[in-house]
């Protein structure tokens, strides 16, 4: 009887321990925060690397952990359908604290229709080495009206 006393109460204490450890900064999963939105203008300078335009709004931004580092997830929202060869291009390599990618996408080479936002949307991805992301504080990807972030 005591033992099974003993163990149900060294189970319980396990459990609860769990949810600080959710929560804390130990926790692979909490390595990056939420995304947050920030309005921008694109400058003519930043054609000059790559002759696709900026999606028109980059509308999320996601960081998911592998065993090798991180998958940066993005969602673009370009003005119609039809855009394709979507890739994210980092940019501003200098700055080891921070990732910084612009989104770019080829238009469509015939006229097309807007059609809802759900059959607009591109998801593009980039993989980046564990080992890069260990300096790295923020990571961002810019649209031609906006720039979505996420931060350490």
């Amino acid at each position: 009887m005591t033992r099974t006393i003993l163990a149900i109460l060294a189970m319980s204490l396990t459990v609860t321990a769990c949810g600080r450890i959710r929560d804390s900064r130990a926790n692979p999963f909490n390595w990056f925060g939420r995304d947050r939105a920030e309005t921008v203008e694109v400058t003519d300078e930043a054609f000059l690397r790559d002759p696709r335009p900026f999606v028109a709004q980059v509308i999320s931004l996601e960081i998911k952990q592998t065993p090798e580092g991180a998958i940066i997830q993005a969602v673009g929202l370009p003005p119609v359908q039809g855009y394709w060869n979507a890739e994210l291009l980092e940019v501003d390599v200098d700055d080891l604290s921070t990732l910084t990618y612009e989104f770019r996408v080829s238009p469509p080479k015939v006229r097309t229709a807007q059609g809802p936002q759900r059959s607009r949307e591109i998801l593009v991805a980039e993989a980046v080495a564990t080992t890069r992301l260990n300096k790295v504080r923020t990571i961002t990807v810019i649209g031609q009206g906006n720039r979505r972030a996420v931060n350490r």
